[in-house]
């Protein structure tokens, strides 16, 4: 099996609704999202997918949709409060917990063509989130999307599991030394 991971590293906020501890108040992470994608076949590159596809593919979702955003639940009070000052949450159907992100972005990668063999999102360097995905031969492509381009999503989806090298304490490395 051939396999690449790339990572993406955003900031957001988000607080659970229904829930008792620290959690249910606003709060936000230095989140990394690492997408990981697997392949018995190369293309004709000697590749499963180059770097730089898999990043033109997916980078946008996460600068425009879920960087540096609030991350709500729909029918959050917070929504209006937000939206009566200018900004504008990130809605999703369910609580916004890192198994529900890993799933909306797992989804999104799918809706892009990408097959992707696992998701995983690190909330904290000590803590993630893993979505397997369901194991296809890569075609040597991608897959045209099946969701319109530029489309919000606002559920949540289903997201793969990743597992790779992490830095200390089994977290991702510190982006400083990112060179991707």
């Amino acid at each position: 099996m051939n396999t690449i991971v790339k990572r993406f590293e955003f900031c957001y906020g988000h607080r659970l609704m229904n829930y008792q501890g620290k959690c249910a108040h606003p709060h936000g992470h230095n989140g990394c999202l690492e997408i990981e994608v697997s392949g018995e076949v190369l293309d004709e590159r000697g590749m499963v997918v180059d770097f730089v596809e898999l990043k033109e593919r997916f980078e946008d979702f996460i600068e425009t949709q879920l960087d540096h955003r609030m991350l709500l639940q729909e029918g959050d009070p917070l929504v209006e409060a937000l939206r009566s000052v200018g900004e504008e949450p990130f809605i999703m159907r369910a609580n916004p917990t890192a198994e529900n992100i890993a799933r909306l972005v797992f989804d999104e990668a799918r809706a892009r063509g990408l097959e992707v063999a696992a998701v995983r999102l690190w909330e904290t360097p000590q803590s993630f989130r893993r979505i397997p995905g369901l194991r296809a031969p890569w075609r040597g492509r991608f897959q045209q999307p099946t969701a319109p381009q530029g489309a919000r999503p606002s559920a949540v989806g289903s997201w793969p599991q990743f597992s790779g090298p992490g830095g200390r304490g089994g977290g991702p490395p510190r982006k400083s030394l990112e060179r991707m």
